[in-house]
């Protein structure tokens, strides 16, 4: 039987190996794989609150920006990579009053998403009221459901 020396050093790189491969499968499976914006990503505080949804025709983005001014946000699209991002700038403490309690998110935010193939890219539409920013991703044509009409006889 061959005796072999306890290594610490090969115990903590296998370890090492286990978390990256975690953490590679956790960011594949949530869209967040390796691009040009994996800076903004790290440097990110937050991430806005998201609804999706699908309708016959497109699909709907609704982002929670509250406090945010539509020209601190900036969108972009390459790769089926829909990317939010900009800043949220902190509010200065005004003399004679403290802050007991800070609940809110300040700083950089980011969030992408990857979107189907097969969209109408050049239609995306986006708008921004009341701190809602609403992003209408329409669907191409061959992906939509056809109505078939049945015939009565």
């Amino acid at each position: 039987m061959t005796l072999v020396k306890w290594n610490p050093t090969r115990e903590l790189l296998n370890a090492e190996r286990e978390f990256s491969k975690m953490f590679d499968n956790f960011t594949n499976r949530f869209g967040l794989t390796k691009s040009d914006s994996d800076e903004e990503f790290e440097n990110a505080v937050w991430m806005p609150l998201t609804d999706i949804s699908e309708s016959d025709d497109h699909y709907e983005l609704n982002v929670d920006l509250p406090g945010i001014a539509k020209e601190d946000v900036k969108i972009s699209y390459s790769n089926n990579q829909l990317t939010i991002s900009g800043e949220r700038k902190q509010e200065k403490e005004s003399k004679g009053s403290k802050y007991h309690r800070i609940e809110r998110s300040f700083g950089k935010y980011y969030r992408s998403f990857t979107l189907p193939e097969k969209i109408k890219d050049a239609q995306i539409d986006a708008s921004f009221k009341d701190g809602q920013l609403r992003i209408i991703v329409p669907k191409a044509d061959e992906v939509k459901p056809k109505q078939i009409d049945i015939k009565v006889k």
